[in-house]
């Protein structure tokens, strides 16, 4: 995918912004322990660090009811050894993530409450929509402040599965990401695959990745989304198979093969409807509905 012809460091400096999952849900299911996960992350990070001096690294954390940022390397006010322990990164991340999901965990009891019932831990899915938003406006800040900034991608690492409410909102994302030329790449960790990841690659130009094996969690990274953008053209990155581009309907949020689509505002439905939920226009009858009619009238006897 091509990159923006301007204001750019090098052709090596890459701007990587990573979007965390931190769904309880999917954790508590899952057969990589949470901080295990964080290990594999962490020393990706770093790595990127070292690629390159400049390199700028962002960490927005994905939660079920918010997101937020919990790192970004050009605010830190100490990048390298702290201590002569820890690094600086892993204790200013994992300080602020923990405080992030201590208010996500807070939101979704209060969420709980407010319901009849709380929802199952099986249809919970992360507030993706949400970090991509978030991602996609640090990058526009990114170039306008000033003539110079390296290279943007967005790199998803998430497990839990897609939330097809959030259908509308992710494909927007998508757009602007293919608009503005920044890349999404997506490394799923869940047992299914996402379809929602996998169109965003496709779309954008980036590189979707599903580890076979979750203990070998940085090779992957390292391997697959360390390289920067200049460098990928020279290499051969896994390319995207069968990429599942089914929609989700606007009335019901459920994944479906076919279905009817408004002409004026495009919105999706599982069903016909009289009138458009989303812009208000007026449907004609359905073709089932006139074959049906149809039928109806030739069978009748004249009198």
């Amino acid at each position: 995918m091509p990159s923006a012809p301007t204001k750019l460091y090098a052709d090596d400096v890459s701007l990587l912004v990573v979007l965390l999952d931190t769904n309880p849900f999917f954790w508590s299911t899952s057969s990589l322990p949470f901080s295990k996960f964080l290990s594999h992350v962490l020393s990706f990070l770093n790595s990127i660090l070292l690629l390159n001096q400049i390199n700028q690294i962002v960490v927005i954390a994905t939660g079920c009811n918010s997101c937020d940022y919990v790192y970004d390397s050009s605010l830190s006010t100490n990048p390298g050894i702290e201590n002569g322990k820890l690094p600086a990164l892993c204790s200013e991340l994992l300080k602020k993530l923990e405080d992030f999901v201590t208010r996500d965990e807070q939101l979704n009891k209060q969420q709980s409450q407010s319901q009849s019932q709380s929802l199952p831990p099986t249809t919970t899915s992360s507030l993706l929509s949400g970090s991509l938003s978030m991602a996609l406006c640090y990058t526009q800040r990114v170039f306008r402040s000033g003539p110079l900034h390296p290279h943007p991608r967005i790199l998803c690492v998430q497990g839990s599965s897609d939330g097809p409410e959030q259908y509308v909102a992710i494909m927007n994302s998508i757009f602007s990401a293919q608009r503005s030329m920044v890349p999404i790449d997506s490394c799923y960790i869940g047992s299914n695959n996402s379809a929602f990841l996998q169109q965003a690659s496709y779309i954008t130009g980036g590189v979707y990745q599903k580890p076979q094996q979750l203990d070998g969690l940085f090779q992957y990274l390292s391997t697959v989304f360390a390289t920067d953008l200049h460098s990928r053209t020279f290499l051969q990155l896994p390319k995207s198979v069968g990429v599942d581009f089914r929609a989700s309907c606007f009335c019901h949020k459920k994944t479906i093969d076919m279905g009817y689509i408004c002409s004026v505002c495009l919105s999706i439905f599982c069903k016909h409807h009289k009138k458009c939920s989303t812009c208000g226009s007026v449907f004609g009858q359905a073709q089932s509905d006139v074959a049906s009619a149809s039928n109806l009238k030739r069978k009748t006897p004249e009198t």
